[in-house]
């Protein structure tokens, strides 16, 4: 069946810590940027409004803003002006009193889902409190898209859950550090953001960051990558700002057969899965 294709954007932003209203202005451009090519989804960065590398907890939570906040508001009104949605990170003040790293889904009428990232990496553990519920899977009218955040796309066991929802696209605010590589090989970041496109056969889109943060630098490997695994537009991989488009035909994922005899899904067998329970120590 053909489907009328949608245009998804991965914003990739010089995010500045410590700076909200410098890094909405940045959001705020790129959604417009990414309107007038015709994007119906935008994804932002981890953290886009915060920044990342935290002194600690103190400032994070100078920083952190509730969902009903001056990010999600200005996300919405975003949204409206452009005819959109947009997909985000941000450090959310949560009503508990705790700190999250979060993004949301937030469209014209509103914020549609917020997901707190689950798998927390490095400092992270010190400042914000893990979230416990599975991706959010949001049904939006051009497709099925689920959420969540960086290190959380390394886990298998989250984007399948994600698939298993029904998600056409995985949608992937990023903060992803640099790290060294050997000469002419891609960072192993952006190699299992395609591996999850390819063994969920679902599209998988990534918005990364770019700008040095006090003294840490960044992959810069905002991508986006089709159900096959191969990307359709990017990675960046470089130290500025992008904005990468690819027209995705989302309900195309929703068919996992890879021949006559092999469907990814229906092939699975849990009943022999057993040994994925907690590592033991």
């Amino acid at each position: 069946m053909t489907h009328m294709a949608t245009r998804i954007a991965a914003a990739q932003l010089p995010i500045t810590m410590a700076d909200p209203v410098a890094n909405l202005e940045a959001a705020a451009a790129a959604v417009a940027s990414a309107a007038a090519s015709g994007a119906r989804l935008v994804i932002l960065p981890e953290l886009s409004d915060s920044g990342y590398v935290f002194t600690g907890e103190t400032e994070a939570r100078s920083l952190a803003t509730p969902a009903s906040g001056r990010t999600l508001t200005r996300w919405r009104e975003l949204a409206a002006a452009h005819q959109l949605v947009i997909a985000g990170g941000f450090c959310e003040l949560g009503d508990d009193g705790r700190l999250y790293n979060s993004a949301a889904v937030v469209a014209e009428g509103g914020t549609l889902a917020v997901y707190r990232k689950a798998h927390l990496w490095d400092a992270e553990k010190l400042v914000f409190t893990p979230g416990d519920a599975p991706p959010a899977v949001v049904d939006l009218p051009f497709g099925r898209v689920g959420l969540m955040i960086c290190y959380d796309l390394e886990f298998p066991e989250w984007t399948r859950l994600a698939a298993l929802a029904g998600a056409d696209l995985i949608a992937a605010p990023v903060n992803w550090p640099a790290a060294p590589r050997p000469a002419h090989e891609r960072p192993p970041e952006v190699v299992k953001a395609q591996a999850a496109a390819a063994a969920n056969g679902v599209f998988v889109a990534v918005a990364d960051r770019c700008r040095t943060e006090r003294g840490v630098g960044w992959i810069s490997g905002s991508v986006i990558v089709g159900p096959g695994g191969f990307p359709l537009a990017g990675p960046v991989l470089a130290d500025h700002p992008a904005l990468l488009t690819a027209d995705c035909d989302l309900p195309r994922a929703r068919d996992k057969t890879l021949n006559a005899n092999n469907d990814l899904l229906a092939d699975r067998r849990p009943e022999l899965y057993g040994g994925l329970s907690p590592v033991q120590t």
